[in-house]
């Protein structure tokens, strides 16, 4: 008896016996089998985006709010490449995305026959962008290249990963494969370090007095680890993307305030005698180009052994788990570690000036951390867009207290926010999500309010108005001598904008009213809108580096 079963039904399925409950993307002539059958299942939320490179973005998103898989289905050719800069963006921020488009018939692939959509080396354009990128090229091993592609998303250091899915393998028919029944992806265990590594780790760690941490988005994992350690005498900083990990208004902890551009941190640096990196890369764009004096003394732990040296020089490098490293570590000196008694003290006391200095710089935007700390829950999702306030207090100073609140475009590519958030509502269950973008992101991708808006979702969005690119005018006045060309903006009115969308519209037009104006959009459950006219509350001041004298 022919089976009915095809290997779009074998997607869908396979989708949700891994866990997936939500995927995003747009239907198109080369996906329809695939998303017809994950229709007729209806066990899987789908959600329209309006663009692919904004339902990559949102797949991105839900990754990083979920802890889990995202998902994307693309049109082909043009599809697939709207969806690049979502998957590059995923890339940057080790998210584990599976981008799932179509091809061409079996027999058209790679032949330039100029059928519907037929894009030169597609799949090399994905190779290009993704951590791996896969063709299904027959029917029968379509469940093979779905399980190794899912694995290899998910398997440190993560990724997006792409698969190609031929029109006429979607439609094939094939026996339902048995192994679905009670099916787990074949994830491999966190990589633990050798034995040896963490006993000379150890060694150097009780030679130190004054140790400081690092901690990078794989060491997402390991707060329990983390804290055992600052309960024995350590201190610790972050990157942006390891934000949360340690409650960032623990004294003990700087958050993102780690230096670049802040006289206090980096003094301080100077009597650290032990500085251990964990799961993070130093970015460049996080250390002014590595220009950041860190300390002589630095050790890395990562799961990557490309990692090691690839930014700082160390003195010893571990390859493993950053979690697994850490308990390693804090088994191995408990009772034994004899750090200097004012080195806390001292750092709480340097964490302080620091953030009290750089309040100073943000000029009337001063006491915008603290009016949106008082009325955001905490356990909120904060997601932003690159903007002069989420360069500056959204990304350095706003408390964190877990990995998965925090959303942004770890490449710092402008736009990407509120689909990001989209992304992340979409996981947000009963936490509420917030974005803080600017207009010039939030134009960027304005269609994608629709998506939010059709799939009901609870999502302040915040638009930070300067009417132009505030950021690029920063770079313009340091490296044009403040010649601003093609930095101004027209755009919508955007209350007009909300009652189109049928949406609640507040404004903010002086500084002592962002607080109260956001917490009365949170008390709408639903989308709503805040406007912040910066025209009126006040110009951004000069931040670094563009505050330096020349």
């Amino acid at each position: 008896m022919a089976s009915d079963y095809t290997v779009g039904d074998l997607v869908a399925e396979f989708l949700a016996a891994i866990g997936v409950t939500t995927a995003f993307g747009i239907a198109s002539v080369h996906n329809i089998p695939m998303l017809d059958a994950i229709g007729r299942r209806n066990t899987i939320r789908f959600m329209m985006a309006r663009g692919e490179l904004g339902g990559a973005h949102m797949a991105d998103g839900y990754a990083r709010a979920s802890g889990g898989l995202g998902v994307i289905f693309s049109s082909t050719g043009p599809g697939a490449a709207n969806a690049v800069g979502g998957l590059i963006e995923a890339r940057f921020a080790s998210s584990p995305v599976l981008h799932i488009t179509g091809q061409t018939a079996t027999k058209f692939a790679d032949r330039a026959l100029g059928t519907v959509h037929d894009a030169y080396d597609q799949l090399g354009m994905m190779g290009s962008v993704s951590k791996a990128a896969f063709r299904i090229r027959s029917a029968s091993q379509a469940f093979g290249v779905l399980t190794r592609a899912a694995t290899e998303a998910l398997t440190p250091p993560m990724g997006p990963v792409s698969v190609e899915v031929p029109i006429d393998l979607q439609r094939a028919a094939i026996p339902r494969p048995a192994a679905l029944d009670g099916f787990s992806l074949p994830l491999p265990a966190p990589r633990p370090p050798a034995g040896a590594e963490l006993d000379e780790l150890a060694a150097r760690v009780l030679r130190a007095r004054r140790p400081m941490l690092w901690l990078g988005a794989g060491a997402r994992r390991a707060g329990p680890a983390v804290r055992k350690l600052l309960d024995m005498g350590f201190t610790m900083t972050n990157s942006l993307q390891g934000r949360g990990i340690v409650p960032e208004d623990d004294p003990r902890s700087l958050g993102g305030l780690h230096g670049n551009g802040m006289p206090a941190v980096t003094a301080f640096y100077r009597g650290v005698d032990l500085m251990v990196v964990a799961g993070a890369r130093l970015r460049g764009h996080e250390t002014g180009d590595l220009s950041l004096k860190l300390p002589d003394a630095l050790i890395q732990i990562d799961v990557d052994p490309l990692a090691n040296g690839r930014t700082y020089p160390n003195q010893y490098f571990v390859c493993g788990d950053a979690a697994l490293a850490l308990e390693g570590l804090a088994e191995r000196i408990a009772g034994r570690f004899a750090p200097d008694p004012a080195f806390q003290s001292d750092f709480a006391a340097m964490k302080a000036q620091a953030r009290d200095e750089f309040l100073a710089s943000l000029g009337v935007y001063a006491s915008f951390p603290g009016q949106l700390a008082e009325v955001l829950p905490k356990d909120a999702i904060f997601a932003r867009d690159v903007t002069q306030n989420n360069t500056t207090w959204g990304n350095r100073v706003f408390p964190l207290h877990d990995p998965r609140q925090n959303v942004y475009p770890v490449g710092a590519g402008i736009g990407q926010g509120l689909s990001l958030a989209i992304g992340a509502a979409a996981a947000a269950n009963d936490r509420r999500t917030m974005v803080m973008t600017g207009d010039g992101g939030f134009f960027l991708n304005v269609g994608e309010l629709w998506t939010a808006v059709q799939e009901k979702l609870d999502l302040v969005v915040v638009v930070m108005n300067d009417h132009g690119y505030g950021v690029i005018k920063r770079i313009q006045d340091s490296t044009s001598e403040g010649r601003r060309f093609f930095a101004d903006l027209q755009g919508p009115d955007l209350a007009g904008l909300a009652a189109l969308a049928g949406i609640p519209f507040f404004r903010v037009d002086r500084a002592d009213g962002f607080g109260p104006t956001v917490a009365r959009a949170l008390e709408h459950r639903g989308l709503s809108l805040v406007e912040v006219d910066m025209a009126k509350v006040g110009e951004f001041p000069a931040y670094y580096p563009f505050n330096q004298r020349r």
